[in-house]
């Protein structure tokens, strides 16, 4: 595992080093005392890819307990950025405290423990019949149901989905013994790439909106480009994985397409609440959720089916 993890993510270090010589060109040539925003928006974006480049590689270097508190610390953030934008309630204190300094602990011990009987279940059964019960016991009805959907939403999209992202380390997989973590990256890269090459194939080529009050950049060009584009490299990728270069490419696609309307419901989240961005955490790519809103959607997915056809 650990040789075919070090050269993917040499070569992820190789690519941000490419984009970064160019960045640099570019902003001396075009934006030399910064007045081009779109420029320094992208090198403030390589930027914030190093950062979490170096941070993922060395949770995936550490192992199944670094990558289980890596994502245990995005859940916790991303839940912060989530309740915010909530209509929460002095009579929700209870059941945000417990959401944040139990729920999210417990849930992924269970994970680092391989308790899938419980972890599967764990969030949208107990939690999602205890909260509303800790909030009715304070006795405050006022936007009682809105309060706690928005709660058990914001469980299921920051911890729950979240936390399937290093449960496929658990994963036992006949002939794959050890490498859960190539898994992770597999996941990761195919769903970035694809967000990325969305934007690019967008700006290039793209004429037709797909939904102009969710999101203006996003085209159907773009997303068929992106998408098209992210499965021939997951398809490339195989060697990550326990699949053929074909099941790779289906499960590629399967992963760009969720990340896609992942993208798209929680831009409808915030068009709702009239914020561009979900938090200002990440320099150039707004906050937590900004970056595992693709995720998210997908990670589920990919993890139940590599369980259900490969475990």
């Amino acid at each position: 595992m650990i040789p075919d993890l070090i050269y993917l993510l040499a070569s992820i270090i190789g690519l941000l080093i490419v984009a970064s010589v160019i960045g640099a060109i570019l902003e001396r040539t075009y934006s030399p005392d910064g007045e081009n925003a779109v420029i320094e928006n992208l090198n403030a974006r390589i930027r914030a890819w190093w950062a979490m480049v170096v941070l993922i590689g060395i949770a995936f270097l550490a192992g199944r307990a670094g990558v289980v508190i890596l994502f245990a610390l995005c859940s916790f953030a991303a839940l912060r950025e989530f309740v915010t934008l909530t209509n929460a309630h002095r009579a929700d204190h209870w059941t945000l405290a417990a959401s944040f300094f139990v729920v999210i602990p417990l849930q992924y011990w269970l994970i680092w423990a391989g308790e899938y009987g419980i972890y599967s279940i764990f969030i949208p059964v107990y939690c999602f019949l205890l909260g509303p019960i800790v909030s009715a016991l304070r006795g405050e009805t006022r936007n009682f149901l809105v309060r706690v959907a928005e709660v058990q939403w914001a469980l299921m999209i920051c911890v729950y989905c979240a936390s399937h992202v290093p449960a496929l380390i658990t994963l036992k997989i006949e002939g794959y013994e050890g490498r859960g973590v190539l898994l992770i990256a597999f996941l990761i890269v195919v769903v970035q790439l694809s967000d990325v090459l969305q934007y690019v194939w967008g700006k290039l080529l793209g004429r037709h909106k797909i939904a102009p009050k969710l999101s203006p950049s996003k085209t159907w060009e773009g997303f068929v480009g992106g998408v098209a584009s992210a499965t021939l490299i997951g398809s490339a990728l195989y060697w990550l994985t326990p699949f053929t270069p074909l099941q790779a490419g289906i499960m590629a696609f399967i992963i760009a397409l969720m990340g896609f309307f992942g993208g798209l419901v929680m831009s409808a989240i915030k068009r709702d609440r009239g914020v561009k961005d979900w938090g200002h955490t990440i320099e150039g790519h707004g906050g937590f959720i900004d970056r595992l809103d693709s995720v998210v959607f997908s990670a589920p997915i990919f993890f139940h089916l590599t369980r259900f056809w490969w475990t």
